[in-house]
């Protein structure tokens, strides 16, 4: 990381007094993160479209990952929905909207971070040995083209489900991944169709007040560390994106700036982790603090929900402009 990024890194004990004085220090690893991965679409976005090719009599499976426009969601099962729900409104995210069973409870409930991105509580179900623990469940990804991204995989020697409707209306599929703490990993894939709850809620449940506005990386815990790491670079064609301090970031095909951390299963068990970055980092401490909410400011500003799952929040690359 450069000098300037650096100097630019540290806040004033001064600019942050009315959050908190503590919250000066901001993790080098958020945003040496941040910097490389949004570093590498600036010249992608700005760069002319490619020519098509010419139409082929049979579509070929591409040489590399068809593209993933980001991280979708995570879905992770709590205690209690309605608590939940609860503590992330304090965070400023809304719920967009929620299913219920056929007893009118609430079987899932989608909490909105930004027009493309969610958290989906689902709640714990003690008749059920696999649904009777709170903790994370899985990882979705959105996916440009759902159907190419799917024969790329078979293409692979992979076993995804066939691409169909879900029940908001969008595509999805799902793909047997690595080993997680207590099962396979269910790596979920979608594709925004109009007319869909999540596409017609857009623009909709974006509170003033969120501490952040996207989720830029997602930790996963893995029973086989270099397995797993193995398995999405050379299986689902993601790249190296950063290392640092022992931490290292997976990058998305394509140029969505986001990524997952391949961990061993020990180190986070069956919670959550995700990193979110903030437009205004000084502003997050301060609706933190207004909302009574317990937070710590050693790497990141970290959060743990009702159930211990944990939310990072660091700032946007670009947007701190703090001295020495």
């Amino acid at each position: 990381m450069s000098h300037d990024l650096l100097l630019h890194a540290r806040l004033s004990q001064r600019q942050l007094a009315p959050a908190r004085p503590t919250l000066r220090r901001i993790s080098s690893l958020a945003l040496a993160l941040a910097a490389t991965l949004y570093s590498s679409t600036a010249s992608a976005q700005s760069a002319p479209p490619p020519t098509p090719a010419p139409a082929a009599a049979a579509a070929a499976v591409p040489a590399q990952s068809p593209p993933m426009n980001g991280i979708a969601h995570i879905a992770i099962r709590v205690q209690d929905i309605a608590a939940s729900v609860s503590f992330y409104n304090k965070l400023g995210f809304q719920q967009a909207f929620a299913m219920t069973g056929r007893d009118g409870k609430v079987s899932q409930s989608f909490i909105k971070i930004n027009d493309k991105q969610f958290i989906e509580l689902y709640p714990v179900n003690a008749q059920n040995p696999t649904q009777s623990a709170p903790g994370f469940m899985h990882l979705c990804f959105e996916g440009a083209d759902l159907n190419a991204l799917h024969d790329y995989y078979v293409a692979e020697g992979l076993a995804p489900i066939s691409v169909r409707k879900a029940g908001a209306g969008n595509l999805l599929f799902t793909l047997k991944g690595p080993q997680q703490p207590a099962f396979a990993q269910n790596i979920e894939y979608t594709q925004y169709m109009p007319g869909s709850l999540h596409s017609n809620d857009a623009g909709q449940h974006l509170g003033p007040d969120r501490v952040a506005d996207k989720m830029v990386a997602v930790t996963l815990a893995m029973q086989d560390p270099s397995a797993a790491r193995a398995f999405y670079l050379d299986k689902l064609g993601f790249t190296i994106a950063d290392k640092y301090n022992g931490h290292e970031f997976l990058a998305l095909p394509g140029h969505s700036n986001e990524a997952v951390e391949i961990v061993p299963a020990a180190s986070l068990g069956a919670k959550s982790s995700i990193l979110l970055s903030s437009p205004d980092i000084r502003r997050s401490g301060e609706l933190l603090k207004a909302k009574g909410i317990d937070f710590s400011d050693g790497d990141t500003l970290t959060v743990a929900d009702p159930d211990g799952n944990i939310l990072r929040i660091a700032p946007q690359a670009g947007t701190f402009q703090g001295p020495m």
